[in-house]
């Protein structure tokens, strides 16, 4: 459908951002002429007046700048042929980028000085503490910066920091070609974008042709691929060596203020935990009837595809009764969701694919979706509605400066609303193949998120490691690594396919510094909490809400330790591998009663 053609109610408000595209103009106007005047700030520590003037105007700039972008980077995603949008949205771009720009002598001003010199202008001006949060931020990293020349020379240089990533990209997105594979008698073309279509067909030969393929056309760039990535870890251990950190993994946990404790938590904890994955591969191998399970088998799913369809009405009904064990605020909020316009529902032509929660601290959490009535459309409803709730409730209780959370403890909102939601249809079906259907979902959530993610996780904690020890991380060192970590968590009854040696070739995310792990960490904490909520723990929901509310006034770990989850010990990542193991053993049981039918 074309966008006109989609009535108003269906899609979201965004008129509460500005009235209309002119006043939209006319703020973006002012805000480019007032840009300029904050360079004239540089002498910002002068005097206690001088800061809170300067700090009282950067936000309100950035409140404005924000905005701006949010308003035109939703109307663009709503329609991204529409080339009045697309217009508004590079000059939005070009505002932010100007912003940046101008406001870059702020932090290098700052560290010139000690903490301790604006702490002593608390004493002067009260008023300046309500923005400790902001300054303590900045001053977590003057151990860790350079003098200004040397941070000029670094800066001078990001874009050659990047280039083995840049060069990954272009060869993996488009320049590698893998052929053509036979399905159903037919000659196509197999891609990156179709292979997981064809490593979970029904069809054994076409997954296990589909798997030697994208393997055997990897290993014919292991030479390439192995210099980009060992160049690549090469930039990270330099660059923390040179900022003084322990590691890359503690550089690269720096920003969101988490421990290498965490990260090395959670592998060894999953990594002693692995028989209920072994259990996991043994019950599909049963019910796939295979003699052998390969690991081209391992993503076929057992069950049929639920053709069940929701509407939208339905799914929101289903959302909200699902989150009504969060209490009696929490459900009046989510309905302004729906009454308020917040969600612009269906699919149209031009409109980008997939769904998220976006906006900023002066306007509603807006959710863009592409509903068409799947329970995975449902599920992302959750989803995407756990993150606004979060953002909803971190702004209304916060100031600016903490208005926001961190990534890290941004997926943690979104999941416990996932898993409410089939916790709920689960509780509540009455349809067999409806439950079997959600149950083989979850399993495939939780043995993708924890078990390998967590995997990939090991792999780039210890090939970084291997390079800080003066190792040359070689393609087959790296092959090598890979292999026999793929043995570690497939088990003695999987047959571990040695082209999977090359996989590690394929993950983009190895190119992302440290970021897989928190997947895992996300449905661990989600887990631990939906589990507390629905067993009616003490104050559990109350620590649930508080969570949702506190913003950035105190570090992720700290936050998440207020529900209950403590990162450090590993009780938190047991918990989720002990839900994974009841949905297991229900969804065996299901399934033998549905077979049994």
């Amino acid at each position: 459908m074309k966008r006109s053609d989609i009535e108003s109610i269906y899609k979201w408000d965004l008129s509460s951002i500005y009235v209309n595209d002119d006043a939209w103009y006319k703020e973006y106007k002012d805000t480019l002429d007032e840009l300029p005047s904050l360079s004239n700030y540089k002498d910002l520590m002068s005097s206690s007046e001088r800061l809170l003037e300067f700090i009282k105007f950067d936000e309100a700039i950035s409140r404005k700048v924000e905005k701006l972008y949010t308003y035109a980077h939703m109307n663009n995603d709503a329609d991204t042929k529409d080339s009045k949008y697309q217009k508004m949205y590079g000059e939005a771009k070009e505002l932010y980028s100007k912003y940046l720009s101008i406001t870059s002598f702020v932090n290098p001003t700052l560290l010139k000085y000690d903490y301790d010199k604006v702490c002593a202008y608390y004493n002067e001006i009260p008023e300046l503490r309500n923005y400790d949060k902001y300054f303590k931020e900045i001053y977590r990293y003057k151990p860790h910066t350079l003098n200004e020349s040397e941070e000029k020379i670094l800066s001078s240089l990001s874009n050659v920091f990047t280039n083995a990533e840049d060069n990954y990209t272009y060869l993996t997105d488009a320049d590698m070609k893998f052929g053509t594979i036979l399905v159903d008698g037919e000659e196509v073309e197999l891609t990156e974008s179709n292979y997981g279509i064809y490593l979970s067909s029904k069809n054994r030969e076409v997954r296990k042709i589909a798997f030697e393929r994208i393997f055997e056309t990897y290993s014919k760039y292991l030479n390439s691929i192995s210099s980009m990535m060992s160049g690549n870890v090469e930039v990270l251990t330099t660059l923390a060596k040179i900022k003084k950190y322990n590691s890359s993994l503690e550089a690269s946990l720096f920003n969101e203020e988490i421990d290498p404790i965490v990260y090395n938590t959670l592998i060894d904890t999953v990594s002693k935990n692995l028989d209920v994955l072994f259990k996991y591969y043994d019950a599909k191998k049963e019910m796939l009837g295979l003699d052998e399970l390969h690991l081209y088998d391992t993503y076929v799913n057992v069950v049929k595809d639920n053709d069940k369809t929701y509407s939208f009405d339905e799914a929101k009904d289903l959302v909200i009764n699902a989150t009504k064990v969060l209490g009696e605020d929490y459900t009046s909020n989510l309905c302004k969701a729906f009454d308020e316009r917040w969600i612009d529902i269906y699919p149209n032509d031009g409109k980008r694919g997939g769904a998220y929660s976006g906006g900023t601290y002066d306007t509603k959490p807006f959710v863009l979706l592409n509903y068409e009535g799947r329970y995975n459309d449902v599920s992302t409803l959750a989803h995407e509605l756990g993150h606004s709730m979060h953002s909803y409730l971190t702004r209304t209780n916060n100031p600016y400066i903490t208005g926001d959370y961190k990534i890290f403890v941004a997926e943690v909102a979104s999941t416990v609303n996932e898993l409410l939601l089939a916790k709920y249809m689960l509780k509540n079906s009455k349809d067999p193949n409806e439950k079997l259907s959600i149950l083989s979902e979850l399993m495939g959530l939780y043995k993708a998120t924890i078990y390998r993610q967590v995997m990939f996780a090991e792999f780039e904690r210890d090939i970084h490691a291997l390079k800080e020890s003066g190792e040359v991380l070689t393609g087959e060192l790296l092959c090598d690594k890979y292999y026999k970590l793929n043995k570690k968590y497939f088990g003695d009854n999987v047959c571990v396919d040695e082209l999977i040696k090359y996989e590690w070739m394929r993950i983009p995310h190895f190119y992302y510094n440290f970021y897989v792990y928190k997947y895992a960490i996300g449905l661990s904490c989600a887990s631990k909490i939906v589990t507390d909520i629905l067993n009616g723990k003490e104050n559990a929901k109350e620590n649930y809400i508080k969570f949702l509310s506190s913003g950035s006034i105190k570090s992720p770990i700290e936050l998440l330790k207020d529900t209950g989850c403590d990162l450090t010990k590993p009780d938190v990542f047991i918990n989720a591998i002990d839900m994974f193991a009841s949905l297991l053993d229900e969804f065996i049981v299901t399934y033998k009663q549905v077979e049994g039918e």
